[in-house]
Parts: C-alpha cells; sequence; structure tokens
C-alpha cells in the first residue's frame, strides 16, 4: 500500500478525481484528494491566493511519506512543496502538467509553448480568469463520457491569476525527490510536443504515455488508476 494525495489544475477542485481515488482505494492504496486555495469548496478569498499559500496547503495535508499527483498547472504547486519540505514527499507526478523552469513562472511557460491551444478559450475577469463554457469540451473533455462537461460546468470556478504570474527557483531540493511525467497524447489544452519537452530531464523510464486528453481522470480513471498505482510502489524504477 501507498499513499497519494492527487492536487488538481487550473479552475478545478477535487471533484474532478470524483473516479480515480475510489479506484485508487481498490488497489489498496491510502488515497486523499484536495481543494486548493480558492478553489472547489474552499473559501479563501481568490485574490489572496498566492503559490506560497498552494504549497503550504499541500503541506499540511499530507501525513507521511507521499506520492504528490499534480494536474497540469499543479506542476508548479507540488514541485514548490517540495522545495519546502521534501522530506514529506515520496516522488512527484507530473500530469500532463507544467514542470517548473528555474526562475520563470507558469505563465511564463505557458506563453513560450509552441503553441497556443487555450488562447482563445481563457476570459480574464479582475484578479482571476475562466475558461469560455462553450470551448471547455473541446480543449479538456472531448473523449470523456457523457455527462462529463454538465460535471465540470457545474463545480469549475475562476483560477486566480497570481500563482501562475510568480516565479518558482527550483533547487536541489526538490531535484531530490523521484520524478515522473505523465504525457497525455491527445491533450488539447497543453500540446503533447510541449509536454515532451517539459519532461526532458526525467530519466526515461519514469516517462509515461495515456492516449488520453487533457482530463485522464474522467476519460480512462481505471488505466491511470492503473499507472498511478505502478509509480506508487516503484517511484525510483
Amino acid at each position: 500500500m501507498a499513499r497519494l494525495l492527487l492536487v488538481h489544475g487550473s479552475c478545478h477542485g477535487a471533484w474532478c478525481w470524483r473516479d480515480v481515488v475510489p479506484a485508487l482505494q481498490a488497489r489498496g492504496h491510502e488515497v486523499r484528494a484536495i481543494d486548493l486555495p480558492g478553489h472547489g469548496a474552499d473559501p479563501t478569498p481568490r485574490e489572496t491566493v498566492t503559490l506560497h499559500g498552494y504549497a503550504r496547503a499541500i503541506l499540511a495535508a499530507l501525513e507521511g511519506p507521499t506520492l504528490v499527483v499534480g494536474h497540469s498547472m499543479a506542476g508548479y504547486p507540488i514541485t514548490a512543496a517540495a522545495e519546502l519540505d521534501p522530506a514529506q514527499m515520496a516522488g512527484l507526478v507530473y500530469l500532463c502538467a507544467y514542470r517548473p523552469v528555474s526562475g520563470l513562472s507558469l505563465a511564463d511557460m505557458r506563453r513560450a509553448g509552441p503553441r497556443q491551444p487555450l488562447r482563445d478559450a481563457i476570459r480574464v475577469e479582475g484578479a482571476c480568469f475562466s475558461f469560455d463554457a462553450a470551448l471547455a469540451e473541446d480543449r479538456f473533455y472531448h473523449d470523456c463520457p457523457p455527462g462529463t462537461l454538465d460535471y465540470a460546468l457545474a463545480h469549475l470556478t475562476p483560477q486566480p491569476i497570481l500563482p501562475q504570474e510568480t516565479p518558482l527557483v527550483v533547487t536541489g531540493r526538490s531535484a531530490s525527490v523521484p520524478q515522473h511525467y505523465i504525457r497525455c497524447a491527445e491533450d488539447r489544452a497543453i500540446p503533447p510536443e510541449y509536454q515532451a519537452t517539459m519532461a526532458q530531464g526525467v530519466p526515461p523510464g519514469r516517462v509515461h504515455d495515456l492516449p488520453s486528453s487533457h482530463s485522464p481522470f474522467f476519460a480512462m480513471p481505471d488505466r491511470l488508476a492503473d499507472l498511478l498505482s505502478h509509480i506508487a510502489t516503484n517511484p525510483d524504477c
């Protein structure tokens, strides 16, 4: 048995892991999914949300060495948490996620990408942005089961901008934690070829592929659970 913490991406919350949590529990693991500050049911005012606050929330959810899985933008918060306390981390899994480049913010990395598939889907509202509901299925859920879009649209929340514009300095502290990268080949939010670039530096045996959209937790929860279970029991492989 292993211990896993699942961390959502932009505008999402713990709710997006609805199908993966029981699948991992059925495989014998201890699993928790959290709402980052200002997301899901968390009451933190969005204008006060910071990258450091994300990292502290992740650490507060840990109870001993844990495999921490970050989806999409959560690649930054899980790395920031590992910079603060790598001893709490059994491993880091970047699930079609931004794997930080030292000194850059997530927004810097997104702007540096080879393509900008989300540009026309982002709607800025003050200190936050949201995704255009008319484009959500195409960019995030195109291969997901019926009902997924309605479920997601009922739960999506605005995304604070400040954490994504905050640079992160990456040191040997987070680099000391075993890292895995899961690329999603049918991703229409973060280009798959950019995911391959971000996975550079991860040992080849720790780079995995899924034939999925940006939402493998809905599109193929059992296959994702199998892969996470394998990583959780072999984080150093």
